[in-house]
């Protein structure tokens, strides 16, 4: 049963246009041909998420992001995306964006992730910002 849902761990957030997200989202990853399945969406601070961090991946840096792939298949995606507003607010400065593209930008980088792309090459990251900046054009909030 898809399922996309939001929380919040140690920062007051409220996530506008909750529905429309949803529909982008999902839209997203079927156009991928690919089945949603539960996505946990967590935001959270600095803090936390450097913790995240640390724990599960023995990283110890900020990042506006960490995916967890917690699909049982190739053709589902299904995951929790931990997104620190601190560093999404901070990036969002930096790049002369709004909070919300910026947020949007991290919130489809994840699913991104979960269907299937990496970033851990120059070719790779290259790939996944048009991949992210195609998406931002069809999110229309």
């Amino acid at each position: 049963m898809k399922q996309l849902n939001f929380f919040c761990e140690d920062v007051s957030f409220v996530l506008k246009n909750k529905a429309q997200l949803r529909k982008w989202i999902f839209a997203t990853i079927l156009a991928y041909a690919k089945k949603p399945q539960t996505i946990n969406y967590i935001f959270c601070s600095d803090e936390h998420l450097r913790k995240v961090n640390i724990d599960y991946l023995n990283h110890d840096y900020y990042t506006d992001i960490i995916t967890f792939d917690n699909a049982e298949t190739t053709h589902e995606v299904q995951g929790d995306l931990y997104i620190s507003i601190d560093r999404v607010r901070e990036n969002a400065q930096d790049f002369g964006v709004t909070f919300e593209t910026e947020l949007h930008r991290v919130m489809i980088h994840g699913i991104l992730h979960l269907i299937g792309y990496e970033d851990d090459t120059d070719e790779a990251e290259a790939e996944m910002r048009l991949l992210e900046t195609k998406a931002l054009q069809e999110v229309g909030i």
